[in-house]
């Protein structure tokens, strides 16, 4: 990811970002910053739809993703659906499903894909980390 100099503008009174290809205003970097910070993938997307008609929820139900200490390598995922944004949240959505993360759990998550496989070997959700030194063989828990 590359590192942008946030400054003022005097001329504009705006705050913008300055890359080496272009200039972003604040709200565009933050829209980019918000896209690239965790991604759906359409297997992924398509089993959280079905989950969630399964289980009663409407659509204004998006996915809490956390990291909790645990598991074999010291830190594990959880997914639940919530519907509820909670004080120092960050709500990022990727094609149309709202995920709910707290702050400390973002810095783990930053860059990561949700994927989920529906195959004998290895069937669920699955989180493609790029943060993480090292994951178990379940897929379940990773280590920074």
């Amino acid at each position: 990811m590359q590192k942008y100099q946030e400054f003022y503008s005097q001329k504009s009174s705006e705050n913008i970002l300055l890359c080496p290809q272009n200039t972003l205003s604040l709200q565009q970097s933050r829209r980019a910053m918000q896209e690239s910070m965790i991604k759906v993938s359409e297997a992924a997307f398509e089993h959280v739809n079905t989950l969630r008609a399964e289980q009663g929820y409407d659509e204004s139900y998006g996915l809490r993703v956390s990291v909790e200490g645990g598991g074999c390598s010291g830190l594990m995922y959880k997914l639940d659906f919530d519907n509820q944004e909670q004080a120092g949240d960050q709500v990022i959505e990727d094609k149309g499903i709202r995920i709910f993360v707290n702050i400390k759990s973002l810095l783990y998550l930053v860059g990561t894909e949700l994927d989920y496989s529906g195959g004998l070997h290895g069937k669920g959700f699955h989180f493609s980390n790029p943060n993480a030194s090292r994951t178990c063989a379940c897929g379940e828990s990773f280590s920074v």
